[in-house]
């Protein structure tokens, strides 16, 4: 099996009762068997139910966890993305009262696709990573739409364990939606691939410097 974010060959990691997943032997991600992935309308039917809103206290909360390591990193006025912003967009806005001018991008709630023909100042990506599909595909679109100097904020929960058994029992996982896992070594790898600086906040938060 070839990794599904830089090609390179892929060993059997481990298997659950729905599908096997994958270890790549140079960057390190893990991956669901491609074979194995739901619809696109199997996939929006889960984020359907989600109920993450910009009045939700705990939801902001959670945000701030990427919001904050990167406001610190920006100044009033940068002009800024909120890719894959959900059914409840709310970054955008939280981002948008710290004085920063916000569009925003969902595949299924947002998909005006003219957000995509131009750069930003920065660009924020939150618990969605690990949907991708083709991620060698989403991470180079990620990064075209930063300008020179400009931020990408990630947030995507890393798997820092390296045992197969820890892997099977991690709730991330469970979610039948999540098929590309990042270990802190994919994370350097992209960086390296795309010549990026990184910094990684915490085994959650990811800032990336173009």
């Amino acid at each position: 099996m070839l990794c599904t974010l830089c090609s390179s060959v892929s060993e059997s990691f481990c298997e659950d009762k729905k599908r096997q997943y994958f270890r790549c032997t140079v960057c390190d991600m893990i991956f669901a068997d491609p074979d194995t992935l739901l619809s696109q309308a199997e996939e929006k039917l889960i984020y359907d139910y989600h109920e993450n809103g910009p009045d939700d206290i705990g939801y902001r909360k959670f945000l701030n966890h990427l919001a904050i390591p990167l406001m610190d990193k920006l100044s009033p006025g940068m002009e800024g993305l909120d890719f894959g912003s959900g059914p409840g967009p709310t970054l955008n806005l939280m981002l948008e009262e710290q004085g920063m001018k916000m569009s925003v991008y969902d595949i299924y709630y947002a998909p005006d696709t003219g957000q995509l023909s131009r750069q930003y100042d920065f660009v924020t990506c939150t618990e969605v990573a690990e949907h991708f599909r083709k991620p060698d595909k989403s991470w180079a679109q990620l990064i075209g739409l930063i300008k020179p100097g400009g931020w990408l904020g990630v947030m995507t929960c890393m798997f820092t364990k390296e045992t197969a058994d820890v892997f099977n029992l991690w709730s991330y996982k469970g979610d039948p939606t999540h098929i590309s896992f990042y270990t802190p070594k994919t994370m350097q790898w992209i960086a390296r691939q795309f010549q990026l600086r990184i910094e990684i906040v915490s085994d959650r938060v990811i800032l990336f410097k173009k």
